[in-house]
């Protein structure tokens, strides 16, 4: 596997999903964006746009659950999400413990710049990176 090799990550939502992509050779994501979902449902022409531009190797989806570690209404949704990625585009996708990663964007994009900071898409995206980082530490190769 190259080190080098890009990795994305999803930070799902029934309104908003946050997008940040990574590397394993630094183990440090950045905020892409964030695209706008109606019920959960994305525009899948810009998730395509983006996979074709960053050719992840691997995609990661942010499941979320519950603090006590069980399944909440979203966990089957972001599961289906993961599952139509993989099916839409062949990506391989793995499902990634996301608990807290929200409260942790949030506070740091308000200590960087202030409530004006916490936009929900900036919010997202930096969901996304939390996860991805998250990942990464855990799965570094």
């Amino acid at each position: 596997m190259d080190a080098a090799s890009s990795i994305m990550a999803f930070d799902f939502g029934t309104r908003s999903i946050g997008v940040a992509t990574g590397q394993r050779i630094t183990c440090t994501a950045r905020p892409l964006t964030a695209f706008k979902a109606r019920e959960g449902v994305p525009d899948w022409q810009q998730i395509e746009k983006l996979l074709n531009e960053w050719r992840p190797e691997t995609v990661v989806v942010g499941l979320p659950l519950n603090m006590d570690g069980s399944e909440q209404p979203l966990t089957a949704r972001a599961r289906k999400f993961a599952n139509r990625l993989h099916g839409r585009f062949g990506v391989q996708v793995v499902l990634h413990d996301e608990r807290l990663s929200t409260v942790e964007a949030r506070a740091g994009l308000f200590e960087r710049g202030g409530f004006r900071a916490l936009e929900k898409g900036k919010v997202d995206a930096g969901s996304a990176v939390i996860i991805l980082e998250s990942w990464l530490e855990q799965f570094p190769e």
